[in-house]
């Protein structure tokens, strides 16, 4: 693959050439130190990429010249994960690692004891911060699918309304929480097929409350160990989209 990568957004799908914004040039050129002449592969963040020469290396306004166009697949199935807000950066960690491990959708929650509450001004701020981390990861993964972040929801009313999902899945510490794998084999078994659109919700520090899970358990999902260990939040998430990308592929 080659080194160097930046975003665009078109107003066309053949173009000649791409002109970049500051953001991206300043970052192809002045930290990468991309030169002129050098193989740059444009993305949408949509799954269309283009192979590009780098044609102009300025600071705030590089060029890109067109060689050619290719549409990358997607991955056969598509996760979506729900993430109780953690405190301090954490969130910002999450967003990347999702990101690398291929999720589609990333919906921030507020949870029963999520400790970070955001509003108006603050939550914009916030979504547009991990926006960008998300673009940083996807420019050094090489993913060319950007993930959808949505704005901050009320964990319970999202909980209530998550339709249009083939499985869904919450992570538990409580007794009873099943394996991945024979929820898997029990959907398998049941429609002939794995899922292609799963919903994983991961909580905050404490977890979710007893009520949440009693909750979504009546809306239908399905409570998942994620082993012995009581994990960090930022550590289960990377570690239940991990498991779960792992078995859709396999």
């Amino acid at each position: 693959m080659p080194d160097f990568r930046a975003f665009c957004s078109l107003a066309t799908a053949e173009p000649v050439e791409i002109p970049l914004s500051a953001d991206e040039s300043h970052h192809l050129v002045v930290v990468n130190r991309a030169r002129v002449g050098d193989t740059v592969v444009a993305f949408d963040g949509r799954g269309a990429e283009w192979i590009c020469r780098l044609a102009s290396d300025r600071k705030n306004a590089a060029v890109l010249q067109v060689r050619f166009k290719q549409k990358i697949k997607p991955l056969p199935y598509e996760i979506t994960l729900g993430q109780a807000l953690p405190k301090g950066q954490f969130m910002d960690a999450i967003v990347r690692k999702a990101t690398e491990l291929g999720a589609a959708r990333i919906v921030p929650l507020e949870s029963e004891r999520t400790q970070v509450h955001l509003d108006g001004d603050r939550s914009d701020k916030k979504i547009e911060k991990w926006q960008t981390a998300a673009l940083e990861a996807a420019k050094q993964c090489g993913n060319a699918f950007l993930p959808e972040i949505l704005p901050v929801q009320n964990a319970t009313a999202f909980i209530d309304s998550a339709r249009g999902y083939d499985l869904k899945l919450i992570a538990s510490l409580q007794p009873g929480a099943k394996s991945l794998k024979a929820v898997l084999a029990n959907f398998s078994a049941a429609q002939g097929r794995a899922p292609k659109k799963v919903l994983w919700l991961v909580g905050p520090e404490g977890d979710f409350t007893p009520a949440e899970m009693s909750q979504s358990k009546s809306a239908g999902f399905e409570p998942i160990t994620l082993g012995p260990l009581v994990l960090r939040c930022e550590t289960a998430a990377a570690y239940a989209l991990s498991v779960l990308s792992y078995e859709l592929q396999s």
